[in-house]
């Protein structure tokens, strides 16, 4: 949950996952619906797809024990490196690096590593550098001290004067910590403009699952422009608050409409929902946000 997502988004999150699903075997049990419904409003779905997944590895493979070597922990869907590194570190107190954007961030300053972080090979280093700091008895103990000296002092904007590595800080003495890490060009931002219709009769509206393989696979949405137009034969209820969500490199602007239409009729991939059924469903954010206006507009008549 913390990958890509600040810590204190996560804590409620994380409180109420664990209420769910207490244990691996719970996880193994629950359906992709249950697990993505958990995860809605996290971003990023295909970690709550991985980590279904792996849990289903986990209980098949391994009898429901989380394995304790990196050989078998790497081979679990969604195990990449920092996460064998911090099951390894924080489960079994082994000394294996865990490095995170924040442990990236520390290290690049620390040793002054000018070269793109993102390069597997300057990765490498960096992987090296932090093995090199981890302290023989208590290695756990190094690794979470990294990951918090980056998360609260080394921060994107670097807090020195408070820094307890400032007098060894390579990027401190020679002046560019606040350069550092070196990362390329992020993608430019792709902007979308959609129409979407809550298209409704008899206190039902369309939804359409999305496809396995797609950016918003198992999320739910409701119809929208690039779909069928005769959606716009319908009676205009009224327009529904404009609004704009952000994934991956895309940011999608979303002019919502309720439309009714006077008989039921069968459109593929699509499936009628009662509204008050509604919030039992794993949206899309854009989406979940429009049919919870839907909703409330339905509640009060």
């Amino acid at each position: 949950m913390l990958q890509q997502t600040r810590a204190s988004v996560v804590v409620p999150y994380f409180l109420r996952w664990m209420e769910k699903f207490p244990d691996v075997k719970a996880l193994y049990n629950a359906s992709v619906d249950e697990v993505i419904k958990a995860w809605e409003g996290l971003g990023y779905y295909s970690r709550a797809r991985n980590i279904h997944a792996a849990a289903r590895q986990i209980v098949e493979e391994f009898g429901g024990e989380i394995p304790d070597t990196r050989e078998e922990l790497s081979r679990i869907k969604g195990f990449g490196p920092y996460t064998v590194g911090a099951v390894l570190s924080f489960a079994f107190h082994r000394k294996a690096p865990a490095i995170d954007g924040n442990v990236v961030r520390v290290i690049s300053r620390l040793f002054g590593i000018e070269d793109d972080v993102t390069l597997g090979a300057t990765r490498k280093v960096i992987e090296q550098k932090v093995e090199s700091l981890l302290d023989l008895e208590t290695p756990w103990v190094t690794g979470e001290a990294l990951i918090e000296l980056g998360a609260l002092v080394c921060t994107p904007v670097p807090r020195c004067a408070v820094c307890p590595l400032q007098g060894q800080c390579e990027g401190f003495i020679q002046g560019k910590a606040d350069a550092l890490p070196t990362k390329k060009k992020r993608a430019k931002t792709i902007h979308l403009f959609r129409t979407v219709f809550v298209v409704e009769w008899m206190g039902k509206v369309l939804v359409r699952k999305g496809a396995s393989g797609k950016v918003m696979a198992d999320l739910y949405e409701f119809p929208y422009i690039e779909g069928s137009e005769e959606f716009l034969k319908g009676t205009l209820v009224r327009k529904l608050t404009p609004l704009t969500h952000t994934f991956t490199r895309y940011k999608s602007h979303l002019s919502p409409v309720w439309i009714r239409i006077d008989r039921e009729e069968t459109f593929p991939e699509y499936e009628w929902v009662e509204i008050f059924d509604l919030r039992r469903f794993p949206f899309s954010s854009g989406h979940r946000q429009i049919a919870i206006e839907v909703e409330k507009i339905h509640v009060q008549g």
